[in-house]
């Protein structure tokens, strides 16, 4: 989710009156340090989550997340699990959680800490992502593959068969809802689109939005008609500000992932740009375009264009509706 600081940012909290040594103290003793220091950062972006950077015995360089939100413990709980799931692709770094804790009345996400100053390679970050999204692909039809011997099936991970994912995750304040479902189409009806709606009409009362959600509702399977849906493990926010390049290739953060169809990652990805076409002609040359992609990739745009109204106001209301005229 792009994030807007003037609509974000938080009062100071209990924590910034802590001495930092008693900050590094109870850090120290939470993830079983030896030493601890402080590193001078300045981290920019969003103001959701303030953030400091230590070096550790333990873990070496590590980035540690603050919230004192009383929804924070589950934000952080569903993007340790986001990133904890998308490590163990290994299709495509991301820092490597640490633990979830809290500190001085604040709930607390460590991290790995990554030099994010490598050379720009988006051919790479597109093939990286595809792999992503093909990696489920692979163990579902790995799985088919060995029912037929005997041990066959304890070689392989095993793959996800529902789409959904088993922690409630966050799209900046929003809760996701990822109760698992066989059906993609329900799924993404109900746990986005319809649940974003719901709140937005509950704050505001949006008449026009009451009356095309229904049309929009009924017409939505057709945009699915003959089109080969599998669970893909999703980053789930894959904007511009949630990639960057280390020295070693493409890294991503901030994830609020599921297992959901590859095209939703393309919903926020092409909102607002920040991916140049050797991105897109990688990834397709791995994951090939369909028949009705750009239709269904306008349709994964609604659910952040009304996210973002949700969020931030009645600046994305008219993108928002206008899209839902046109899709309608």
């Amino acid at each position: 989710m792009k994030i807007n600081p003037s609509v974000l940012c938080r009062a100071v909290s209990l924590l910034h009156s802590m001495d930092s040594e008693v900050i590094m103290e109870i850090i120290k003793k939470e993830l079983n340090l030896g030493t601890i220091k402080e590193l001078r950062f300045r981290f920019s972006g969003g103001c959701i989550n303030r953030a400091k950077a230590y070096s550790t015995d333990k873990y070496g360089d590590i980035f540690v997340k603050f919230n004192d939100n009383e929804k924070a413990q589950e934000m952080f709980d569903g993007e340790f699990a986001s990133l904890q799931a998308l490590l163990d692709t290994n299709t495509i770094r991301v820092p490597k959680p640490i633990k979830r804790f809290s500190v001085g009345g604040e709930c607390c996400l460590a991290m790995e800490l990554l030099d994010m100053h490598g050379p720009s390679d988006f051919e790479k970050l597109g093939t990286s992502i595809a792999k992503l999204h093909l990696h489920n692909k692979f163990l579902l039809e790995a799985s088919k593959g060995s029912q037929s011997t005997i041990g066959g099936a304890d070689k392989h991970p095993k793959p996800i068969e529902k789409f959904g994912f088993d922690i409630l995750t966050y799209s900046g304040y929003c809760p996701l809802i990822n109760d698992w479902s066989d059906d993609w189409v329900e799924f993404y009806s109900r746990n986005r689109l319809k649940k974003v709606i719901d709140i937005i009409v509950e704050k505001t009362g949006d008449r026009e939005l009451l009356t095309l959600w229904p049309k929009l509702e009924r017409k939505i399977p057709e945009y699915f008609k003959d089109c080969d849906i599998y669970p893909c493990l999703l980053h789930g926010d894959l904007w511009s500000g949630n990639y960057s390049f280390t020295k070693d290739g493409p890294v991503v953060f901030d994830p609020a992932s599921f297992y959901g169809h590859s095209e939703y990652e393309f919903g926020i990805l092409t909102m607002f740009g920040g991916f140049p076409q050797a991105f897109h002609t990688a990834y397709h040359k791995m994951i090939p375009q369909t028949t009705g992609f750009n239709q269904r990739v306008l349709l994964y745009q609604l659910f952040h264009h009304l996210n973002h109204w949700n969020h931030f106001g009645t600046g994305y209301k008219q993108g928002a509706l206008s899209l839902m005229r046109n899709l309608s």
